[in-house]
């Protein structure tokens, strides 16, 4: 199988890279008007919604560049991840009316669907005549605080369903995540909600999760990258008695094997996409390659904060802002441990297990 870029991909992620390496002068807010223009927020949707019509391919790339750059674009929290949801279970109608908007960065949509200390989905909607009431409580909300719609999971009389809330109709509260980020609480006392089309909220629910682990990858991935390329940089230039750090076999080992752990996370990464782009929606791969990537992301971050010393602590420090990025990135949609636990439960199905 080639593995190398096409031309358009290429273009792409040249494209996407230029545009952040302007990012220090750049606000957030123009950063997600400027992927706008460019189509990079529609770029999973269905040319027929508004969208560029690309694969998980185009979306790894994207994700990958973000992470290398750092960058505060919630392009999956608020584009990719819920407009996957409209994707697969809104009506035409609704389709037609929403994903334009998001892929013109005028509508930013959030995923109300972790609940605490819970695994399942407590949050109940009602049929009151002609319309939906929803309560309970959803926590954290990936930038749920500056979503102009929600797109809620709730338990009704025929299971699982997700449902279009208005933020206006809800208590939230919204705080910043160790990493910057932002992140929301959000209560639902009988919010009135528009139910999505399509019967099917676990099946959706469970194809924009592995989309979005997918993509998580890519980022880690991306900043995994950067991370090493900034310590690779400081062992040759920062000297120790007179000559580099990299001239001591010891970092220079350690280095190394940081090098090998962005390899494989690479490859789980790459893995993850391209099984996507094959039409292959499964949480086994999914969890195999959010496994290795989070473990990597972990060895990685240790490392190199390691190898900066007392530097590579503080916040002034790209370093640490990486590791810190990282770290969220490996406990979000499951941790490490979490997919551990899912793909032991399933050992029985293999003849042979590597772990």
């Amino acid at each position: 199988m080639n593995f190398e870029p096409t031309a358009e991909q290429t273009m792409l992620r040249d494209t996407v890279g230029n545009v952040l390496a302007d990012q220090p002068t750049t606000q957030p807010d123009d950063l997600w008007a400027t992927f706008a223009d460019l189509g990079l927020l529609g770029l999973t949707f269905p040319e027929s919604d508004g969208g560029q019509g690309a694969g998980p391919i185009e979306a790894m790339i994207v994700m990958s560049e973000l992470g290398a750059a750092l960058a505060r674009v919630p392009v999956l929290d608020c584009a990719y991840l819920p407009g996957g949801l409209l994707v697969e279970a809104a009506s035409p109608a609704q389709r037609r009316d929403l994903l334009p908007k998001v892929a013109a960065g005028a509508l930013r949509l959030a995923f109300a669907h972790e609940e605490p200390n819970s695994r399942r989905v407590s949050t109940s909607a009602v049929r009151q005549g002609n319309s939906w009431r929803v309560s309970g409580r959803k926590s954290p909300v990936l930038h749920g605080d500056e979503a102009d719609l929600l797109i809620v999971s709730a338990t009704g009389p025929d299971g699982v369903g997700l449902f279009l809330v208005d933020p206006a109709d809800v208590t939230r509260r919204g705080y910043a995540t160790h990493d910057g980020g932002r992140v929301a609480d959000i209560v639902f006392d009988q919010a009135p909600a528009e139910p999505l089309a399509s019967r099917r909220a676990d099946d959706a629910i469970e194809a924009v999760h592995v989309a979005a682990q997918a993509a998580l990858c890519a980022e880690a991935v991306g900043a995994m990258t950067e991370t090493l390329r900034i310590t690779a940089e400081y062992l040759c230039t920062r000297k120790q008695f007179g000559v580099p750090l990299r001239s001591f076999q010891a970092l220079s080992h350690r280095a190394a094997d940081m090098y090998i752990a962005v390899t494989l996370a690479r490859g789980m990464s790459v893995y993850a996409s391209t099984a996507l782009a094959d039409g292959m929606i499964d949480q086994t791969v999914a969890a195999r390659a959010k496994l290795r990537v989070g473990r990597s992301a972990r060895f990685v971050g240790q490392e190199a904060v390691q190898l900066h010393g007392g530097i590579g602590m503080t916040t002034e420090h790209p370093i640490s802002r990486y590791f810190a990025r990282l770290t969220a990135i490996e406990q979000t949609l499951g941790s490490s441990g979490d997919h551990l636990r899912y793909l032991t439960d399933r050992v029985a199905e293999y003849d042979m297990v590597d772990l």
